[in-house]
């Protein structure tokens, strides 16, 4: 996953422009790429989120499939990556990536969504592996039950890169997981997260989550 900043000069149409007809033709030609979504955020209001946020500022989040971790790191290693590296300084100001290994916990509904992506950032006196545990085995069931949710993925981050091809620590890119949920409507999304089912949720992500950063997005699937 791809956490993009455009760069400051270029207006938010040729960004979306660019990176959906120039950059996104480029990485599908990825060896190995089972699949690519774009995700072009369209909104950054903490809508009906009460936890503190962070101050990321990103304009699009990239999804790209890989069977394994070794496969992903042959496509970087490839010929396909030099285009994808000259490129970007087209559009982009900063890219951070994360590698994380997805589960859906609720499957994405079929006919016309509405898609957020969040990044959480755990508590400094939290584990990796507690954090795990916490978000995967209890928060999970707690988001689940949400009235009118139309699907929920968690992407456990695992490695981190400050500067593209190479992991960083964990201070260059302070993500911990990525939330991906889908409603109908956003006043669907409103109401869930108004909901007593969100007023538990809410009560254990204290225990775990620092930060949360709520983007909505608009999903170009390009593979």
């Amino acid at each position: 996953m791809g956490l993009l900043t455009r760069r400051p000069d270029v207006p938010v149409d040729a960004f979306r422009r660019h990176w959906r007809d120039v950059h996104g033709p480029l990485a599908a030609e990825f060896p190995g790429l089972r699949a690519y979504h774009q995700n072009h955020v369209v909104d950054r209001r903490h809508l009906a989120i009460d936890h503190k946020g962070g101050q990321w500022d990103i304009d699009g989040i990239s999804e790209l499939w890989f069977d394994d971790e070794a496969a992903m790191r042959a496509a970087i290693a490839s010929p396909a990556y030099r285009p994808i590296v000259e490129d970007s300084p087209e559009f982009l100001s900063d890219t951070r990536v994360l590698v994380a290994r997805q589960t859906t916990v609720v499957p994405p509904a079929d006919g016309p969504l509405i898609k957020r992506m969040s990044l959480l950032k755990r508590r400094p006196d939290i584990s990796a592996e507690r954090f795990a545990h916490e978000w995967q085995v209890i928060h999970a069931p707690l988001i689940a039950a949400f009235p009118g949710i139309a699907g929920y993925r968690q992407n456990l981050v695992v490695d981190r890169e400050g500067v593209p091809g190479a992991s960083s620590p964990y201070e260059a890119v302070p993500v911990d997981g990525v939330v991906e949920l889908w409603f109908r409507s956003e006043a669907d999304l409103v109401a869930a997260f108004r909901s007593p089912a969100a007023d538990r949720s809410q009560a254990q992500a204290l225990d775990f989550i620092d930060e949360i950063t709520p983007f909505l997005v608009e999903v170009h699937h390009v593979v």
